[in-house]
């Protein structure tokens, strides 16, 4: 089954995820919506992206996400649709797509040529991208699409070292896939030093640790603290690893 899978910088509070839940609704009634996520990285795309490619493997093919991190709305930036791997994922062509695409080994572009009678410069989310979702959805929107060929990733990293989200626990994720050659290897960030750990009980109360999270990234944290303060981090922080 078809579902369309929010993931937004909007905020759990406000009325935006409700607004483009209505419009999701009235297009396509007998379609399943899921916030995953409505606090990636404020007006960062580029973050994001990495943060969007590892959570997507949660859902099923035939799931279409409704990504919408925008901070050029209104402006030159596309408006696209993009099929990796059987998952479509719809939104501004502002790099937060793009992790996705090098991700997958099946893809196909297509602009968003369709403009509704009505739509805000300001919620390209609500106006735009939800009702393309929801036509998505119910098989109406192949008149509304224009494929194109993309060429301009070749140099877009495949993963990321920096710090790109943290969780409601403080917990740091950040752009790496995790890889067996990370396997017991020290990492760096901040100018702190920090050891692996499988799991939170392997360490001591407030000691800080990495692991390979259950998306597959690595991340940082504290046992029953919070890295994110106890170790003074920020978005955009990078990350490196050295031998123990």
């Amino acid at each position: 089954m078809t579902c369309i899978v929010l993931f937004t910088d909007f905020g759990p509070t406000g009325p935006y995820i409700g607004q483009m839940e209505s419009a999701l609704q009235q297009a396509a009634p007998n379609v399943p919506v899921i916030n995953l996520l409505s606090n990636a990285p404020t007006a960062d795309p580029r973050l994001s992206s990495y943060l969007l490619a590892a959570l997507r493997h949660s859902f099923p093919v035939n799931s279409i996400f409704l990504a919408v991190v925008d901070p050029g709305v209104g402006g030159e930036r596309r408006a696209v649709v993009l099929q990796a791997d059987r998952q479509t994922f719809v939104g501004p062509d502002n790099g937060l797509l793009n992790t996705v695409a090098v991700h997958s080994q099946d893809t196909q572009w297509a602009e968003i040529i369709w403009r509704p009678e009505h739509c805000s410069m300001s919620f390209h989310g609500r106006d735009l991208f939800a009702p393309i979702a929801a036509k998505l959805a119910i098989n109406e929107a192949a008149d509304l699409l224009q494929p194109f060929d993309r060429h301009d990733l070749n140099d877009w990293p495949h993963d990321l070292a920096e710090v790109i989200y943290f969780d409601h626990y403080g917990n740091a994720m950040t752009g790496l896939c995790y890889d067996e050659t990370y396997a017991g290897k020290t990492l760096a960030v901040n100018g702190i030093a920090i050891k692996p750990a499988d799991t939170f009980s392997a360490v001591k109360e407030q000691q800080a640790f990495w692991y390979n999270n259950s998306s597959g990234l690595v991340e940082i944290a504290v046992n029953k603290g919070r890295a994110e303060q106890q170790l003074n981090l920020e978005l955009g922080m990078p990350i490196s690893f050295s031998s123990i």
